[in-house]
């Protein structure tokens, strides 16, 4: 999830889409839709879903090993590093981690991937959109005793950087570093009554000099990720950096490898989108490509269930099952298209899973990008309830996932009967 704390913009602008620089091909299926289209002409999608006489399924409870599954694909995402513009070792893990369960996969010259699970000739496109990177730091400058100061890249509270550990990603390797800035001894009483800002803040990585630094790969521009490791807390609840957003590329990634062996109408393009924490950029270019019928996001977002938030700020709770985005961002992000979440919440009710209802005024997602592109794309936003987003200690439930895995891959085997494939 991005903070969004300026007026937004009320149009985007579309990106042209361009030849991919790379693409790897699975032994084909069909021939299908391809996820980079030409055609733009739109077929409304139907209003209603028709009816069906299927008996409900029963309660859909995760098992332990399933949760043992996206745990461990967790903490592999989450120790990673990416931040936004330095998706690399990400996009890596994804796309090995994707290969053999879609057909195709693609990156795009931004640097977004693009996994192709085709479906049938006339079923319709799912766009599902998990941003890759994570919020960090870069290097401004070196000063001439090698301290390193830094610009905040995405939306960090100044608080949550003091005293942190950090890993400085230096040309000639990684580099621990500490933050930070004037001991409390030393502050005046008028120093004391106020929060230290982040332009008073310094990493040391124990050089010696400018020169010094310098030597050890550090320059302008590198990039700063924090040092924590995903850690289980009680009660299937986890902590980490990052879980903003490497839950939802987890849930993605899961959901596409149980799709592999359905037959199901949809063609189903799984975007790992790149600066989403920057201003959402690859969703832009990425949704500009594929061209979807229609598109989920899968973020993250905030519960008002511990200390210092009110149920007024925010009624969701984690542990109560994944979020479906009614509107955020007071409506300038998000307003879901109606059919979009219509298809969601019925697919949860069929498989009876819970889901919670959610109607935000701060942060937003990829799908403030996506629903904007080219003539419109109907657009929703699936999301995990998380503690403490935009800092090193994030915290989740892992029943939560495993619900919104399940959610995700029921979604895609209905789609086609609320959504039509564009001429």
């Amino acid at each position: 999830m991005v903070v969004q704390s300026k007026k937004p913009s009320t149009s985007v602008k579309s990106v042209p889409s361009k030849t991919a620089k790379t693409t790897t091909k699975a032994a084909p299926k069909s021939a299908a839709k391809p996820a980079v289209k030409t055609a733009s002409a739109t077929k409304a999608a139907p209003q209603t879903a028709p009816k069906t006489t299927a008996k409900p399924a029963a309660k859909t409870t995760a098992t332990k090993g399933n949760l043992a599954n996206v745990s461990m694909l967790l903490e592999k995402y989450s120790n990673a590093y990416g931040v936004s513009g330095d998706e690399h070792r990400i996009y890596k893990m994804a796309k090995d981690d994707l290969n053999g369960c879609v057909d195709e996969i693609q990156e795009d010259p931004l640097g977004n991937l693009i996994a192709v699970r085709r479906g049938s000739k006339t079923g319709p496109t799912i766009m599902l959109a998990a941003h890759m990177d994570e919020i960090g730091l870069m290097v401004k400058r070196i000063d001439e005793n090698g301290f390193l100061k830094f610009a905040k890249i995405g939306g960090w509270f100044d608080q949550t950087l003091l005293n942190q550990r950090v890993i400085v990603h230096g040309s000639k390797g990684d580099l621990y570093g500490v933050i930070g800035s004037k001991p409390p001894h030393v502050m005046t009483a008028e120093d004391a009554k106020h929060p230290v800002k982040h332009t008073d803040m310094f990493i040391d990585i124990g050089a010696k000099s400018t020169e010094d630094a310098a030597g050890m790969g550090v320059e302008a521009g590198t990039y700063v990720s924090t040092d924590r490791e995903f850690k289980k807390l009680a009660n299937d609840r986890v902590t980490s950096k990052a879980f903003d957003n490497r839950a939802g590329l987890v849930i993605m990634i899961e959901a596409m490898r149980r799709l592999k062996g359905k037959k199901i109408e949809a063609t189903v393009c799984a975007v790992g989108t790149v600066q989403e924490e920057v201003g959402l950029k690859g969703a832009k270019t990425s949704a500009y490509a594929v061209d979807a019928d229609v598109a989920i996001a899968i973020d993250t977002t905030i519960p008002g269930d511990h200390p210092g938030i009110s149920k007024n700020d925010s009624a969701l709770e984690i542990g109560k099952g994944p979020v479906v985005t009614i509107a955020d961002a007071s409506g300038r992000g998000l307003i879901a298209h109606p059919t979009v979440v219509k298809w969601i919440r019925e697919s949860a009710k069929s498989k009876k899973i819970d889901v919670q209802l959610g109607v935000g005024e701060g942060g937003t997602t990829d799908a403030t990008s996506i629903h904007l592109t080219k003539e419109g794309i109907p657009t929703g936003t699936i999301s995990i309830a998380t503690r403490y987003i935009h800092s090193p200690v994030e915290v989740l439930d892992l029943n939560d996932i495993e619900a919104c895995v399940t959610l995700v891959v029921t979604a895609a085997e209905n789609a086609h009967k609320y959504f039509s494939k564009k001429n």
